[in-house]
C-alpha cells in the first residue's frame, strides 16, 4: 500500500511537469526509429543521447533516456517482422517467426501482436520492479560465476529447438558460431586469439555477422531470385489480432514476461537471451511445436513480451544495488550518477519521491509506445508495397550504414559481406542462421563465467554439482538438449515400423 501511495504521488507529479511527458514521447519515437535501423542499438542510442540530458531536471533526462531504452527494444521488431532485417540482437528470435508470417500475407498481425506483447511484457516488468524490488534484488545476488555459466549452457541448449528441420544441420550452425565466438581477446588471460594480427577482431563483431547472416543474406536471395517478394501481401491487412486468437496467446505472453524479469535481473543476461530463452518454453509448452519456424504468431508474442519484460529486471538490479543488468543500464548509471543519485539500497529511501516520479514515467513510456507503435504500422507497412527494385538496394544500404555506424570501421563492412554471403549459402543447403547468432551470443559467456568459476573454486568442477541454482539449469539444458532428439528417433522409429508392417511380405500374410 506504501508503494501504491508513492505511485500516486508519482503520477501527480508528473502530469505537473508537461515537459518530461513530451521529453518521454520523444525518447520512445526516438528508440523505436533507432531500434528499427539494423546495428543502431538501444545502447547506442541511449548512449548518444546522454550528452544532451546533462542540462536537465533528472526526471525529464532519465526519462527520455528510458523512453529510448524501451522504444529501442521493441523498434527492433517492425524490421524483422517486414523485411527479416532484425534491428536489434533480441530481434533475431523475433525474426524466425515474424518474416514468415510476412511471407503468409500476416505481417499486419504479426505486427500487431509484437506491439501489443512489447506492451504487456514492458508493463509488466515495471510494475514488478515497482513492488517486488527489494526482494528480487535478493535473487540476483545469489547469480555467481557458475550460475552465468549453466544459464549460458541452458541458452545454448535451445539451438535443438531453433534448428528447423534438422537438428544435426542446427548443431552444426551452432558450433560454428561458437567457433566464431572464440576470436578477440581472452576474457581472462587478455591476449588476442585467432585475429590474423587485425585489431579490429579483438572483439567478436557480433551485429555485423548478425546483419550479414538475416539482412544482406536475404538480398542476395531476392537478387537471384525476381519473383521472391510478388508473393508478399501488398499491403498490412489486419493489424490488431483479434480477442480470440490473442486470448489464446495470454499465457504465452505472460510466462514469457516472468521469464524475461528474470533473466534481466541476472547482471550480464540481456533482451536477446530472454528472447530465445522465452521462445523456446513458448514451444515447449506449446501443443503444436510444429509451427514454431513457420510463421507461428505466439513465436512472436513470446520473443516480444520476453525481450521487454528484461527492461524492468535490468532496472531492478540496477537501482536498488547499483548493478546494471545489461549494457544499457550500465549506460543509465553513469546518467543517473551524472544528476546526483547514487543507486543502491539507500536510493528508495533517500529519493523515494523521485524514483516513484520515474516509476510512473516508465509506466507512461509504454503507454506511449503502444500508441505510437500501433499508430505507425500503417506507415512503416509501406515498405511491403516498394518495387523490389527498390526495396533490395535500400536494405544493402541500410545494412551498410548500420554496420558502418556501430565503429565506423570498413573492416566491419567487409565482415557483414562475408556473413551475408555465408547465410546466402546456408539459406540454399538448408542450414538455420539463428543458432550461429544464439553461439555468439552465449558463447563468450559461458567462456567466460565457466573460466571464472574454476578460478574461484581453485580448478576444482564442484561447483557444477554443489550449487543448486547451477544444478537446476544445467539439468534443464540436458533435457531441453536432448528431448527433440528422442522425439524424432522415437517418430523414426515408429515410421520404420509402420513401414515394416505394410512391407511386401507382411502384405502377402
Amino acid at each position: 500500500m506504501h508503494e501504491l501511495n508513492l505511485l500516486m504521488g508519482g503520477f501527480a507529479t508528473l502530469a505537473a511537469n508537461p515537459l518530461a511527458l513530451l521529453l518521454a514521447l520523444v525518447g520512445v519515437a526516438l528508440g523505436i526509429v533507432i531500434g528499427a535501423l539494423p546495428g543502431l542499438t538501444a545502447t547506442m542510442g541511449v548512449a548518444i543521447l546522454l550528452p544532451f540530458t546533462f542540462g536537465m531536471d533528472p526526471v525529464s533526462g532519465l526519462l527520455m533516456i528510458s523512453g529510448v531504452f524501451f522504444g529501442g527494444v521493441y523498434g527492433g521488431s517492425v524490421t524483422a517482422i517486414l523485411l527479416r532485417i532484425p534491428g536489434t540482437p533480441a530481434a533475431a528470435a523475433t525474426a524466425m517467426d515474424g518474416f514468415e508470417l510476412t511471407r503468409k500475407g500476416m505481417a499486419g498481425v504479426a505486427l500487431g501482436t509484437a506491439t501489443l506483447s512489447s506492451f504487456l511484457g514492458g508493463t509488466a516488468s515495471i510494475i514488478v520492479l515497482i513492488f517486488m524490488a527489494p526482494i528480487l534484488a535478493g535473487f540476483a545476488l545469489e547469480f555467481s560465476a557458475p550460475e552465468s555459466f549453466a544459464l549460458a549452457v541452458f541458452g545454448l541448449s535451445i539451438i535443438a529447438s531453433i534448428s528447423g528441420r534438422s537438428v544435426i544441420k542446427g548443431l552444426i550452425a551452432g558450433f560454428l558460431g561458437l567457433l566464431i565466438a572464440t576470436v578477440g581477446m581472452d576474457p581472462m588471460d587478455g591476449f588476442p586469439r585467432y585475429t590474423g594480427g587485425y585489431t579490429e577482431l579483438f572483439n567478436v563483431p557480433f551485429i555485423p555477422v548478425m546483419i550479414g547472416l538475416f539482412a544482406a543474406a536475404e538480398a542476395f536471395k531476392t537478387l537471384e531470385d525476381p519473383k521472391v517478394r510478388l508473393g508478399m501481401a501488398a499491403a498490412l491487412g489486419r493489424i490488431l489480432p483479434d480477442w480470440a486468437t490473442y486470448r489464446r496467446m495470454l499465457g504465452t505472453v505472460a510466462r514469457s514476461s516472468g521469464l524475461g524479469i528474470v533473466i534481466g535481473i541476472i547482471p550480464g543476461a540481456g533482451a536477446d537471451i530472454a528472447a530465445y530463452v522465452a521462445y523456446n518454453e513458448a514451444k515447449r509448452f506449446s501443443r503444436t511445436p510444429e509451427n514454431y519456424g513457420k510463421g507461428e504468431l505466439a513465436g512472436v508474442a513470446a520473443c516480444e513480451a520476453g525481450a521487454n519484460g528484461c527492461t524492468g529486471g535490468a532496472l531492478l538490479t540496477m537501482l536498488t544495488l547499483g548493478i546494471p543488468g545489461d549494457a544499457v543500464t550500465a549506460v543509465m548509471l553513469g546518467a543517473l550518477t551524472l544528476q546526483g543519485l547514487q543507486p543502491g539500497p539507500l536510493l528508495l529511501k533517500e529519493h523515494a519521491d523521485l524514483v516513484f516520479t520515474l516509476f510512473a514515467g516508465m509506466l507512461f513510456c509504454y503507454v506511449a509506445m503502444l500508441v505510437i507503435g500501433l499508430g505507425s504500422l500503417r506507415f512503416m507497412g509501406r515498405v511491403l508495397q516498394m518495387p523490389k527494385s527498390v526495396l533490395t538496394p535500400v536494405i544493402l544500404v541500410l545494412c551498410i550504414v548500420g554496420t558502418y555506424a556501430i565503429n565506423n570501421s570498413l573492416f566491419d563492412i567487409w565482415i557483414m559481406l562475408a556473413a551475408g554471403v555465408a547465410g546466402y549459402f546456408m539459406q540454399k543447403w538448408d542450414f538455420p542462421a539463428s543458432p550461429v547468432v544464439l553461439a555468439l551470443i552465449m558463447g563468450p559467456m559461458a567462456e567466460a563465467n565457466f573460466r571464472r568459476a574454476l578460478s574461484l573454486s581453485g580448478g576444482s568442477y564442484d561447483f557444477l554439482y554443489t550449487r543448486p541454482i547451477t544444478v537446476v539449469l544445467l539439468t534443464v539444458a540436458i533435457l531441453t538438449l536432448l528431448l527433440p532428439l528422442v522425439k524424432r528417433w522415437r517418430a523414426h522409429r515408429t515410421e520404420s515400423r509402420r513401414a515394416g508392417t505394410a512391407g511386401p511380405l507382411n502384405q502377402t500374410r
